[in-house]
């Protein structure tokens, strides 16, 4: 049996099967979302399309090879996608012709595993420099690394406005910190820390960089205490959106459902420009109602969950790092983008994993499973070397050995 061959009867088919799901689930509604648009809704979907099967195969590529040979490419992807994110326009987006996409996600990608790969290489670098070798295994700079990263990430994303996709920064952080195995009095000193910013960040910080900011976190917070909000202006999106989530019932309004059937997406009350991005969520709920929108989180919650069971397979370090930042980067778009939905969270551009229309996206969320499957299918790898090398060690019976045991006595 061939490697290649053995590797693909190794994947983790029920993590294959729930992505897929998702994404046939997401181009579904992105038709139903997108048909008020100027192209129609069949238009996105078979974009969407597209960048799935361009993500397809950025995935089996991704399982199939050791993800320990993608350390190399941390650095770079890390810093090309630093370095769009500097020169984009807008919230972020680069242009080039008529192709348009957002850096920020390869920022994601290529953080955690630049993360992954230094906290790796620690104890090697501590034993390659021994004055400072004890240095090196210091929680302290553990915290400096996921620090570092996370911080320029943050403030650079943010410098352009898109607050919904550097609070992403936050939790992933949080995580990488966690599964790196830091200790708690760390933990427990890095929230205080980071609770006696908050006023700084808010007040100060957060005014300079977005103009919609703050006035989004005043009208969410007005919004969650009951206080009055004029929902004709900073109001008009979470009031519409959670109205429609909540006005759908068990069954809801169906899919693609007109005026008749008392959409409100179809009367245009949910943001018809990006009810197929950052509001999908709301069109799901109305369209697709409480049973629609319980399978939605159902799936998204199995494939967390298979994520974590790799990630308790994982055979080293930055093995688990890479899980652990891809679940907290899944979990965060979800908690945030659903939430925003549902009057949980501050309204924030962030798109829902593998069902909003999003080509980066779309293709960076299937590059982050296909490094898990990775992680899945070579958690047996270093066992399989050291069997080969036993194997081969094994001196081989000679010819005369063997004749002289099968003589008659």
């Amino acid at each position: 049996m061939t490697p290649l061959f053995r590797k693909l009867l190794g994947l983790n088919w029920p993590l294959i099967l729930t992505m897929y799901g998702l994404l046939v689930f997401g181009v579904f509604s992105i038709e139903s979302a997108a048909r008020h648009l100027p192209n129609g809704g069949a238009w996105f979907a078979e974009r969407q399309k597209m960048w799935i099967l361009v993500g397809s195969a950025v995935y089996f590529i991704a399982a199939l090879i050791d993800y320990r040979w993608y350390r190399w490419l941390g650095l770079p992807i890390w810093g090309a996608g630093l370095g769009l994110m500097a020169i984009s326009s807008g919230v972020g987006q680069v242009e080039i012709g008529s192709f348009a996409f957002q850096p920020a996600q390869i920022v994601l990608a290529g953080g955690i595993l630049l993360i992954g790969c230094l906290l790796q290489d620690l104890p090697r670098l501590g034993r390659l420099i021994p004055k400072v070798g004890w240095l090196l295994d210091e929680p302290f700079l553990k915290v400096a690394i996921v620090g570092v990263i996370s911080g320029v990430s943050f403030l650079v994303v943010m410098a352009k406005g898109d607050m919904g996709s550097a609070i992403v920064w936050i939790p992933l952080a949080a995580v990488l910190l966690l599964v790196a195995g830091i200790p708690f009095r760390y933990l427990c000193f890095l929230s205080l820390m980071a609770t006696a910013i908050l006023p700084i960040a808010f007040y100060v910080i957060l005014p300079e960089v977005s103009d919609r900011g703050p006035q989004r976190l005043e009208t969410y917070w007005r919004m969650a205490n009951g206080k009055e909000v004029d929902i004709l202006d900073e109001g008009y999106a979470a009031h519409r959106v959670s109205v429609a989530v909540g006005k759908a019932g068990w069954l809801g309004a169906g899919w693609n459902a007109d005026e008749n059937r008392m959409s409100l997406h179809a009367k245009g009350f949910i943001p018809k420009e990006t009810a197929h991005n950052d509001y999908i969520f709301a069109v799901i709920a109305e369209e697709q109602g409480f049973r629609g929108s319980l399978l939605l989180l159902t799936s998204f919650a199995l494939l967390l969950v298979l994520c974590l069971f790799i990630g308790a397979y994982a055979r080293d370090p930055m093995g688990r790092l890479i899980v652990g930042g891809t679940v907290a980067i899944f979990f965060a778009h979800i908690f945030e983008n659903i939430g925003m939905c549902v009057l949980l969270m501050p309204i924030t551009g962030i798109p829902l994993p593998m069902i909003s229309y999003s080509g980066t996206f779309v293709v960076i969320c299937m590059f982050l499973l296909g490094l898990v499957q990775s992680v899945w299918v070579h958690r047996d790898a270093m066992r399989v070397i050291e069997d080969e090398k036993a194997e081969k060690a094994q001196p081989k019976p000679s010819v005369r050995s063997t004749r002289l045991s099968h003589q008659p006595h």
